[in-house]
């Protein structure tokens, strides 16, 4: 109750600033993960196969650092809010770009360059939504944010489910374009950050210089998402492939199966990001990437569709769990001058280093005749160990004075 108490206390503007960084996060990852449904169709129609055009996923991935580190540059000079808005029409016209591509080159190409623009907006949103509310309702609403990413899933899934079979996997890009909406929201409705405001009219400091200064916890940080990034896209982006060629499944049940997985997703992010209020970032990490390693024989292994969902909700409970204190811990540990580049930054940087994820997945499975499971087990039990090790080691500054941080 004192949670709901809480967030009913909240400021309109707050509030307007949850809710439009929860559904950038959210209709960024809807567009990514559209492709992840139709690689199968998409070889088809180019006359190659899954790990040639899961090359897309690749170059999505890589360019995401791009993004990161010139919207996140932008950010902290211009303000969190205009340069949030900026980049998701710039990702969204992309996206619809994908759904005109005549060649598999061009298609690689526009979502290399839909990759820049969706790499801009977790550090955005993160760092404005993070400097808007108090410090006892960051991890709550560090679970709700990340929670964006199964639920983009989730309505990627939806999608699939109810419109693929009519429109093909253009139209789908097409659908892609909605995300250009939310920037009338965000116009209309959200504040820019009151810990920006507060640098109005002082001397901008260079947060380039602010990342080399602080360039161990920087390097820790990277290691740790590069982990976490195989975590997540090594149990995600290859699921509807193993149900596809692995399972024989028709879209329908994919569709399901990804939508239950991907509720299992949003159960965990938001309970985990509460629960770290009281246990702590680290412990909350450690205990949900560890509590993927009983799951993994029921997610990867089982023969029918309802032990194979159960599974996938109960793995993403954990996967999605660990992942829900993300961005209040990055936030948390972030150089104050840097807040809208060093977060954002240090996760794509570790997702670049995994980007090469789901090719090498899919030539696992391949070379052990389309085995999906094996590949997808093998990535979640090393990732959930590596995790639950490398946070340990690190730091915790778990309800961070953001205002006396700036003031320093």
């Amino acid at each position: 109750m004192s949670l709901i108490a809480d967030l009913k206390s909240l400021e309109p503007s707050q509030r307007s600033a949850i809710w439009a960084s929860y559904l950038g996060w959210t209709l960024d990852a809807f567009d990514f993960f559209l492709m992840v449904f139709m690689l199968s169709t998409i070889a088809k129609e180019f006359g190659t196969d899954v790990k040639a055009v899961s090359q897309g996923v690749f170059l999505t991935l890589a360019a995401r650092p791009i993004g990161a580190f010139v919207f996140g540059w932008l950010a902290e000079r211009f303000g969190r809010r205009p340069v949030l808005m900026a980049d998701i029409i710039f990702f969204s016209i992309f996206e619809l770009a994908s759904g005109f591509a005549p060649t598999l080159t061009s298609l690689l190409v526009l979502r290399f360059l839909f990759g820049v623009g969706m790499g801009g907006e977790w550090g955005l949103g993160a760092s404005l939504v993070m400097e808007s509310i108090p410090a006892k309702l960051r991890g709550p609403v560090s679970g709700l944010l990340q929670s964006g990413y199964p639920s983009g899933y989730f309505v990627a899934s939806l999608v699939y489910f109810l419109l693929f079979d009519t429109i093909g996997w253009r139209g789908m890009f097409m659908v892609g374009v909605a995300p250009a909406l939310l920037v009338l929201l965000i116009r209309m409705h959200v504040k820019e950050s009151p810990v920006f405001e507060a640098r109005r009219g002082k001397p901008h400091v260079n947060p380039v210089i602010e990342l080399a200064r602080h360039w161990k916890i920087a390097l820790y940080l990277v290691v740790l998402m590069t982990a976490f990034n195989f975590f997540s896209h090594g149990t995600q982006d290859l699921y509807p492939t193993f149900l596809q060629k692995q399972h024989h499944f028709d879209t329908h049940t994919t569709g399901i199966l990804a939508a239950v997985m991907n509720v299992g997703a949003i159960v965990g992010g938001i309970g985990f990001g509460i629960w770290s209020e009281k246990l702590g970032r680290k412990k909350a990490i450690i205990l949900a990437s560890l509590l993927a390693l009983p799951i993994i024989p029921l997610w990867a292994f089982s023969a029918t569709p309802v032990l194979l969902g159960l599974g996938a909700f109960l793995v993403q409970v954990a996967v999605q769990g660990a992942w829900g204190i993300v961005p209040v811990h990055l936030n948390e540990l972030s150089p104050p001058l840097a807040r809208s580049l060093f977060p954002g930054f240090a996760y794509q940087l570790g997702n670049l280093i995994a980007s090469k994820n789901a090719p090498i997945q899919a030539g696992i499975a391949e070379a052990r005749g389309n085995d999906y499971g094996f590949a997808l087990a093998v990535v979640c039990a090393i990732t959930a160990v590596v995790i639950a090790i490398w946070t340990a080691l690190g730091p915790e500054r778990k309800n961070a004075d953001f205002t006396a941080d700036e003031a320093t």
